[in-house]
């Protein structure tokens, strides 16, 4: 008996929906901003990643004497993930660069990072997108 021919007769104990990843803030649903991107399907973004290269506010300017906004940052991570999406290739999973201003510490230079955007079936068969850190999946 293979592995495989084992699990596919196994019945499913629990299952985590996408729906429920945000209502409990495991993802953060950036679908309206993204269509604006011009994603024309449904975009998450994992708190991890919102966490590293979206979230600010300002407690963070101040003590980063630079001015940015929460908008912006989200902004430029779709944009990149819509470029992303658009290169060559058919790969469901593409790794893209961008520079941010880390959040922690005082330092206002800002940093290269990798992300990943993924596309693949949602709660149903229809298409999906999630963009999160390198090391999540």
């Amino acid at each position: 008996m293979t592995a495989n021919s084992f699990f596919s007769n196994a019945d499913v104990i629990h299952a985590y929906s996408r729906a429920e990843a945000i209502a409990d803030g495991v993802l953060v649903d950036v679908t309206a901003t993204a269509a604006e991107a011009g994603f024309k399907i449904p975009v998450a973004i994992t708190r991890a990643a919102w966490a590293d290269c979206v979230e600010w506010n300002g407690e963070i300017e101040a003590r980063k004497a630079v001015t940015q906004d929460q908008s912006g940052r989200l902004w430029d991570v779709l944009w990149m993930a819509f470029l992303a999406c658009r290169g060559p290739g058919d790969s469901q999973r593409r790794v893209f660069e961008l520079h941010r201003v880390p959040r922690e510490g005082r330092g206002n230079r800002p940093r290269r990072v990798s992300l990943v955007v993924c596309i693949g079936p949602g709660d149903d068969p229809r298409p999906v997108i999630t963009i999160m850190q390198t090391d999540e999946s």
